[in-house]
């Protein structure tokens, strides 16, 4: 039984690697031989349509512009924003459930008459609904950081099936459970305790608790806690470029001081040390994020190089230069000699777009390239590489 769990559950939200590398790069699909490939293959956004004067006229949309701007300006759903909400409370919710169970008081009679019995079937029963409703929450959510977890704590009930099946939980093909209460009350209890015990850390109940409060601590865009900056993972690097392209863009970073003399000036340090990151984390998106295949991260990649490389001759007049490859390198010294009016206009549009930019390679980067650490947005999930559960939960 638990075979056939572990080769079938993972199966209800497959994302194909054709759909991924989709659109690999951005100005090979809009003015490359792909692109006309494209145009061929949906030929029939470009067929004519009869106008109301009887004559013909061609459909003013472009399909591959439209997919393009969807790729690279994707809308989170209400739904899932409902369901990215639903699953942070429902991972507390399900943590409480499974701390009733691990509790040795709920083993025992109360002296208001309930039984241990009783009380064990209650804790299941709340159980199983708050996992169900974390199962569910996960499939439809962008935290990759949490449903990274929520899939280890579904591998670990399916590894514990034939356990659960003893004592009337049983795994659906899309990873919930379901509950026998009649064959659960003739379930002697103490295999309950056994099977949720945290006295066995390799156990079930103490492995699925490991997994929830890790799921609860994570920031959820990522499968880490880590805010340093230095980090080269794509989705972080891109998070603190955005953020250092937005203080930069803003009046706020600008903010005129009182020097020792009380004279009003830059905060120059303050400016130096947001330009210092800005470069460093610009430099570190590129190498952490140029060995994707996922075609959102690409696209809004090229993006931010071209940005780059046509305003490469206003960025060497603050001593930021980009070589070949695209990277940055600062001159603290010709930084130190800029006009600090002039970065701020310059930032004001070049910041900004940077940030839009950078926002998104985070996006896609969290919620549907981040298959080694979770879920994508259509609910695609390796686990940690392992290829015996490289399929979709």
């Amino acid at each position: 039984m638990g075979t056939n769990i572990n080769s079938n559950m993972f199966s209800n939200f497959s994302f194909g690697g054709g759909n991924q590398n989709f659109f690999s790069d951005y100005a090979s699909i809009k003015n490359g031989s792909y692109s006309r490939l494209m145009k061929a293959y949906y030929g029939r956004g470009y067929e004519s349509d009869t106008s109301t004067n009887g004559g013909t006229g061609r459909r003013s949309s472009n399909v591959i512009e439209k997919l393009i701007e969807e790729r690279m300006n994707p809308k989170v759903s209400k739904e899932v924003q409902e369901a990215n909400a639903n699953l942070t409370s429902g991972i507390s919710s399900l943590k409480s459930s499974v701390s009733v169970l691990q509790n040795e008081k709920t083993y025992t009679d109360t002296e208001k008459g309930q039984t241990a019995e009783e009380k064990v079937v209650s804790a299941m029963k709340d159980y199983v609904t708050q996992y169900n409703n974390v199962v569910m929450n996960a499939k439809q959510s962008t935290l990759s950081g949490k449903t990274s977890h929520v899939a280890g704590m579904m591998r670990s009930t399916a590894e514990n099936a034939d356990k659960l099946s003893e004592m009337g939980i049983t795994i659906n093909k899309n990873g919930t459970l379901q509950l026998n209460e009649r064959k659960l009350k003739d379930t002697d209890i103490s295999k309950v305790q056994d099977l949720f015990s945290s006295k066995d850390i390799t156990g079930y109940g103490a492995t699925v608790m490991s997994r929830l409060q890790f799921a609860g601590t994570t920031s959820g865009t990522s499968g880490t806690t880590s805010t340093d900056k230095t980090n080269s993972t794509p989705g972080t690097a891109a998070a603190s470029l955005k953020a250092d392209s937005e203080l930069l863009a803003s009046g706020k970073l600008f903010d005129m001081i009182k020097d020792k003399d009380g004279k009003e000036t830059y905060d120059f340090d303050k400016i130096l040390a947001t330009a210092k990151s800005f470069v460093s984390n610009y430099n570190n998106m590129l190498d952490a994020a140029k060995t994707s295949f996922n075609s959102g991260v690409s696209a809004n990649l090229a993006r931010v190089k071209e940005k780059t490389a046509q305003n490469e001759d206003a960025l060497k007049q603050f001593g930021i230069s980009v070589d070949k490859n695209g990277k940055m390198k600062m001159d603290e010294e010709i930084f130190k000699k800029s006009d600090m009016s002039k970065l701020q206009n310059f930032f004001k549009d070049y910041g900004s777009s940077i940030a839009s930019s950078a926002s998104l390679v985070n996006y896609y980067m969290t919620t549907q390239a981040n298959s080694a650490s979770g879920y994508t947005a259509a609910g695609a999930y390796n686990v940690q590489g392992s290829a015996r559960y490289a399929d979709s939960i």
